[in-house]
């Protein structure tokens, strides 16, 4: 007869929370440079298109997700004091997460966006309007705030118990706990749904500019090759950033709220390293600035030979 199955309920995990919080702190100064010197550049740049209105938009939202890593980082450290887990449970990782799921939606109508001016280049739909980019930024600012942000953290009311690390969800009601498991799956469903809208925009955009110069006779050999670079940069976000993370996010937020510990260990330390590889999107979203934007290549360097100018 096989001998029992023996589980450890309070499985070790301060060696992964360790390396993750390094990581963290590794991010934080590179993302708030990049984002400080995007936000710097986007305040400059006028709002004549709905590009440049979801761009300054993702550029909030990265912006925010930088600031909370260092209390993510401190927290996730197994010295922490107790109150910076409740803090962050309570407050911190909701604006996390919040940031992460603006990035995405944002990256979305960015794809959107290119795909329609390359498929109506003299047309003006209802959706290329600046004041139209505004209001959808708006609502889904306010939306996910309303519905998401504000139950999360108004339902994570329970008084924590004991010296254990592992009770972020034993400070959830009941309510509380459907709530996260609604909003996992919802998030979900919107980032594939937004991943497969922003590959076939960006595949559709790269075969339509290489049939344009094949059919003009012109050499469109480094046309291909910055269209790819382009592509690549969008999608190396989704693939490479986010598609790890909401690969084990379902079956983790599963046990999670179950709380099987005999099965959280594993999937808690992929869910730890895959949620940083999701927080790099800080560091990679500039990238697609300055790549994606020609007002906002013009303006750095507009900027940085003012700058060098005035140096003596």
């Amino acid at each position: 007869m096989a001998p029992p199955l023996v589980c450890d309920s309070e499985f070790k995990k301060d060696s992964v929370d360790m390396i993750v919080s390094i990581l963290f702190f590794l991010l934080f100064i590179p993302g708030l440079i990049l984002n400080g010197v995007a936000a710097w550049v986007s305040l400059r740049l006028r709002c004549k298109t709905t590009f440049v209105v979801y761009l300054k938009n993702l550029v909030a939202a990265d912006l925010l997700m930088t600031l909370t890593l260092p209390l993510e980082a401190t927290s996730g450290l197994p010295s922490a004091p107790v109150i910076l887990e409740v803090v962050s449970c309570k407050y911190s990782a909701v604006i996390f997460y919040f940031s992460m799921y603006m990035s995405v939606m944002l990256l979305g109508f960015i794809s959107l966006d290119r795909f329609f001016k390359v498929v109506r280049p003299n047309g003006r739909f209802l959706c290329q309007n600046p004041l139209f980019g505004k209001a959808v930024s708006a609502s889904i600012w306010m939306i996910y705030l309303c519905l998401v942000v504000v139950p999360t953290i108004i339902l994570t009311d329970q008084e924590h118990k004991g010296v254990r690390k592992d009770y972020c969800m034993k400070m959830k009601s009941e309510a509380g706990l459907r709530l996260h498991k609604g909003v996992v799956l919802g998030s979900m469903i919107l980032f594939w749904v937004v991943c497969a809208v922003t590959c076939f925009c960006y595949t559709c955009i790269a075969w339509r500019v290489w049939r344009s110069y094949r059919t003009s006779g012109s050499n469109s050999s480094k046309v291909c090759q910055k269209t790819k670079a382009r592509v690549f940069v969008i999608l190396a976000v989704f693939l490479l950033c986010y598609a790890p993370y909401h690969a084990i996010r379902v079956p983790y937020t599963q046990v999670q709220v179950r709380m099987e510990n005999c099965k959280m260990s594993t999937l808690y330390k992929a869910k730890k390293l895959t949620l940083w590889l999701s927080a790099t999107n800080v560091c990679l979203d500039p990238l697609i600035y300055f790549f994606l934007c020609r007002a906002f290549r013009k303006k750095l360097y507009k900027m940085c030979s003012l700058g060098s100018q005035s140096t003596p």
